[in-house]
């Protein structure tokens, strides 16, 4: 579904990738773990180019783009691949003078142009799938972060994307309202929606994910099964990495 190949990103004279190459199969749960700096958000980024490799390629399904350094990419293959995909952010970025069920029904309306009466049923289908149908009509103002988030993943749906793409859904969430949103992204993945995402949320990764990629200083250390990752890595700052999570669950 998706496949990035031999991406390198610079910001001024930081290199934050560094030649990163992995491969995101259909109907499967990614997840891009590794500590803060490491590079995994911007990579998250760069499949939907809200953040431009330098150089390297991007694909998803037929939608190829290749990358030179000094390079022009035409807007059109742009959009081209960022159809392909649904973002679900950080902080749910909900446009606050909408109602739950105008958030997710803008795009359908506003970019694709649908009816308004087509885009509300499809938006109440979603809200439904992600248990907020009793707040369709609710400001997101009175809204838990929880909440709000799942309203936010609802929206992304909402154009039938390829690929769901997740940076830190639950970062910005207690431990009971992010449960709220790994529930929800997991009904997702049982669904089989190919999901690619960047956590440091040990839960998260444990509970959904069926791949995990461990990066470090721009460059991919450990790839494999999530079982194999979490329950047997082999190299040493994998291991390290995972303890370090792993107390902190504890603890918590």
């Amino acid at each position: 579904m998706i496949a990035l190949t031999d991406i390198h990103k610079h910001f001024g004279e930081l290199h934050v990738l560094k030649g990163t190459s992995i491969i995101v199969p259909e109907g499967g749960v990614t997840a891009l773990i590794g500590p803060s700096g490491s590079g995994k958000s911007t990579l998250l980024r760069c499949v939907n180019l809200l953040e431009m490799p330098q150089s390297g390629r991007v694909a998803i399904d037929d939608a190829v783009i290749d990358f030179v350094p000094g390079g022009k990419v035409p807007r059109e293959a742009v959009l081209r691949l960022r159809r392909k995909t649904g973002m679900v952010f950080q902080n749910f970025q909900l446009f606050p003078h909408l109602s739950a069920v105008e958030n997710v029904m803008e795009g359908l309306v506003t970019v694709l142009k649908w009816p308004r009466d087509k885009a509300r049923g499809r938006a109440l289908e979603l809200l439904e799938k992600v248990g907020m149908t009793a707040k369709a009509d609710a400001w997101p103002a009175n809204l838990s972060g929880g909440q709000q988030q799942r309203v936010a993943i609802a929206r992304a749906l909402a154009p039938a994307p390829k690929v769901l793409l997740c940076d830190e859904p639950t970062s910005a969430l207690d431990p009971q309202l992010a449960g709220e949103v790994v529930e929800v992204l997991a009904q997702l993945a049982r669904d089989g929606t190919t999901m690619l995402m960047a956590t440091h949320d040990l839960r998260l990764a444990a509970t959904i994910a069926s791949n995990v990629v461990f990066l470090d200083a721009g460059e991919i250390v450990e790839a494999g099964s999530a079982r194999q990752v979490f329950s047997a890595p082999v190299d040493e700052r994998t291991k390290r990495f995972i303890s370090t999570l792993t107390a902190q669950v504890s603890l918590g």
